[in-house]
């Protein structure tokens, strides 16, 4: 049961969950667009697995290592969307791709892809599948002429087959209100479209253009030439995702926040009281801090590794030593990688305790 779960810990809403993920696979399917979400919010094959389940094509990874899990728990379709370098990493990604052939990786440079494809060379059987990264403010190499070159020098090498664009503008996914949201990630996803256009019309196949986000799904999925989707956190929601606003100009609520963060109070004085979720419970990387579920008038501050503090002086109700407390994380992602674990709850009910299996996988 939900109160047997020893604190701090991560609970998900099931109902949630599953409503996000119907209203996303549905939307995107309504729109022929591909579904790839992506694992670095969850990193968790059972999560993976229920999404397949919804529609999508496989997963998206933000590391080599987290790929390498998923394909060991028999996840197909990953894309790796970091370029990989380095000799030791392209050995591990000819031998995953040895094992998960569909498996796609991003490059930007002629220098990868000339190495990719001589460690392929090594291996019998091994061909890569490389998708040009293209650049918004991160990595990748330019839209328009020079990604045209890319692919055009990756059709020319042994042992690698040119898979398409990958266009992900991560600034956009956060940018407000929704306008300037939908001019943002419009303007990115159209110079991917029409780079695409320039790869087909000098004679190459471009079947893949992959990016978008939870943030501008809505707006990328109308954009003729986008292929597919690779949203994230709207499986679970934060804060962080709550607070960009929606197309009505208040909060964003196209999806439910379905993930908390459980903890119990140690400690109470009068005004105040301690629960054992700190630094080590919640990501830290954002200037907000944890919001509490369901207690009105309560605000919660870092108090340490182990501890938070909640300002009772304006609490609608008591709150007493042995309470057990949630909060919306602010950050879902990189609070997910605090723990080896995700509880899944149909109301009280645990009905799962679903690894975390790639936590700590950022090589």
């Amino acid at each position: 049961m939900r109160d047997d779960i020893p604190t701090p810990a991560l609970l998900l809403d099931l109902g949630r969950f599953e409503a996000n993920v119907t209203r996303m696979a549905t939307h995107l399917r309504d729109r022929g667009k591909a579904f790839r979400p992506h694992a670095k919010t969850h990193k968790c094959p059972e999560i993976a697995r229920r999404l397949l389940a919804a529609g999508a094509v496989g997963a998206c990874t933000a590391r080599l290592s987290e790929a390498e899990v998923f394909a060991d728990h028999g996840i197909p379709g990953l894309l790796v969307t970091t370029a990989v370098i380095g000799a030791p990493k392209i050995a591990r990604a000819v031998e995953l791709a040895a094992r998960a052939p569909d498996t796609i990786f991003v490059v930007e440079t002629e220098q990868n892809v000339r190495e990719l494809s001589e460690a392929a060379a090594r291996v019998p059987g091994v061909t890569l599948n490389l998708a040009v990264d293209l650049y918004f403010g991160r990595t990748g190499v330019a839209p328009g002429a020079s990604a045209c070159d890319l692919a055009r020098f990756i059709t020319k090498q042994p042992r690698v087959r040119f898979a398409g664009l990958q266009s992900y503008d991560g600034a956009a996914a956060h940018t407000a209100p929704f306008d300037a949201r939908r001019t943002r990630t419009s303007g990115s996803m159209k110079q991917a479209v029409e780079t695409r256009r320039l790869i087909e019309r000098d004679g190459i196949e471009c079947p893949l253009v992959t990016g978008g986000s939870t943030g501008t799904y809505r707006i990328d999925s109308e954009i003729e030439g986008v292929t597919e989707i690779q949203p994230g956190s709207f499986v679970f929601m934060d804060m962080e995702y709550a607070a960009i606003g929606g197309p009505d100009g208040t909060e964003y609520r196209d999806f439910a926040q379905a993930l908390t963060v459980v903890t119990t109070v140690v400690s109470r004085r009068p005004g105040v009281a301690i629960v054992d979720g700190g630094y080590k419970a919640f990501a830290t990387d954002r200037p907000f801090t944890p919001v509490p579920v369901d207690l009105p008038g309560v605000t919660y501050a870092w108090a340490g590794d182990e501890h938070g503090r909640l300002d009772l002086s304006k609490a609608e109700r008591d709150v007493r030593v042995g309470d057990r407390i949630e909060f919306v994380p602010p950050h879902c992602d990189p609070t997910v990688n605090l723990y080896d674990v995700i509880h899944a709850l149909r109301g009280d009910t645990v009905e799962g305790a679903w690894a975390v299996a790639a936590r700590g996988k950022s090589q």
